[in-house]
Order: C-alpha cells, then sequence, then structure tokens
C-alpha cells in the first residue's frame, strides 16, 4: 500500500496529465504548444515526495532549504528536452549570485532532475532522480571540469546542460563532461486509468552516489 507522500504524487501525476492531454487538442488546433508549466509541476511534485516545502513564492533557490528542482518534459515536445541551468554559473542578483567554481554546490542540499517521458512501451513516464551536489565525488568531478572549461575560455554558456535519459529505460545522464548514472528516488507509469508508482527509494536522500556510466 503506497504511503500518504506516494499517495500524493500519484495524485498530482494524474491532475498533470489530466491537464496536458485536456488542453492538446486546442493547442494543436491552434498550432500552438500543449501548455504546461512543467517547471511549477515538478516543483510540487518534489514537495510532495520529500516534505520540503516551496519558498512561498520569495527568490531564491526552488525549495526552502536551498536546493533546486531541474524538469524536462518530453510529451508532444518540439524540441529536445534537457535539464537547463543544471548548476549555477554567471548569476549577478544577489539573491542567485555564486561562485565560479565547485563550491557554487556546497550549500546545496539536493538537486532534483524530473523528467516527464514515455517507457519503451509507449506509457506516461514520470523518473525523478537526485544528487546530494555538496557530497557526491562524481557529480562534484563533473562540474569541475565544466567550470575549468568555462574559466579557461574553452566554454563561453552560463548554461550547463544535462541530457537525460528521454524514453530509455536506463538512468544514464549525460554531460560531455561526464557521462554518470544517477539514484533514483521514483518512478511512475501510467498503463490504465491513472499512474502507479513502480519505484520509489527515499533512502537515497540521505545515502547515494552517482556513478561513472
Amino acid at each position: 500500500m503506497p504511503d500518504r507522500r506516494t499517495r500524493d504524487a500519484l495524485s498530482l501525476l494524474d491532475a498533470h496529465y489530466d491537464t496536458f492531454v485536456r488542453s492538446k487538442p486546442y493547442a494543436d488546433g491552434t498550432d500552438h504548444p500543449v501548455p504546461c508549466d512543467t517547471r511549477a509541476w515538478s516543483q510540487v511534485l518534489i514537495s510532495l515526495l520529500t516534505g520540503i516545502g516551496g519558498r512561498k513564492r520569495k527568490k531564491g533557490t526552488d525549495l526552502a532549504d536551498g536546493s533546486d528542482v531541474k524538469a524536462a518534459n518530453c510529451w508532444s515536445a518540439i524540441d529536445t528536452p534537457r535539464f537547463n541551468g543544471a548548476i549555477p554559473a554567471g548569476r549577478t542578483s544577489e539573491t542567485s549570485r555564486r561562485a565560479d567554481d565547485v563550491s557554487a554546490l556546497d550549500d546545496t542540499p539536493y538537486i532534483f532532475f524530473v523528467l516527464w517521458d514515455e517507457d519503451t512501451d509507449g506509457h506516461p513516464r514520470c523518473r525523478v532522480w537526485v544528487v546530494r551536489p555538496s557530497e557526491d565525488e562524481a557529480f562534484r568531478a563533473m562540474c569541475s571540469k565544466w567550470y575549468a572549461q568555462r574559466a579557461s575560455g574553452a566554454i563561453k554558456s552560463n548554461n550547463f546542460q544535462l541530457h537525460p535519459p528521454r524514453f530509455r529505460d536506463d538512468n544514464e545522464i549525460r554531460n560531455t563532461c561526464g557521462n554518470l548514472t544517477y539514484p533514483l528516488l521514483f518512478c511512475a507509469l501510467r498503463k490504465g486509468s491513472g499512474f502507479e508508482c513502480v519505484h520509489y527509494e527515499p533512502g537515497v536522500l540521505s545515502a547515494s552516489q552517482c556513478a561513472l556510466a
């Protein structure tokens, strides 16, 4: 029997999916993308799964404890969904300014990565991976390499992109500075009238590490 957090998360996924499906014909009929605030849905999902609240509309990190949520949605996507801005770089405002090196991750408890796609059998799916960026050695090594290339001028962009396993069943998330397998916190599939939880491992919040792919 799913616990309360899982039940609430599945209810949210059903609401998101139903809203998406109901709005899709209108978007298709007017030649627009399907309206979907993946960022907001993903942040609420993480709060339901972890109990970490939001910032009550204040500026700063996505979650009240200083964690961030990155999202990518493949449902009827018109481009290639990626996790954009996965680590801080080039931020200048008072609320978001960080060092331009891996120490920028020292005060971030978690980074959550939420992917909305379909499994290899075509079932709508939502997966959540989590990283502890202040402690995860493999993740920090990859980020250090990117920061070093940016400092040298080899990389010009502030946008650190990670490429999720779109429509694949593995946990490998890729970047030119390193391909890693990420700890999977949650996975749900919609095979019938609603989403079902097929994986939920809250223990990764306290003991998890990325690994070289």
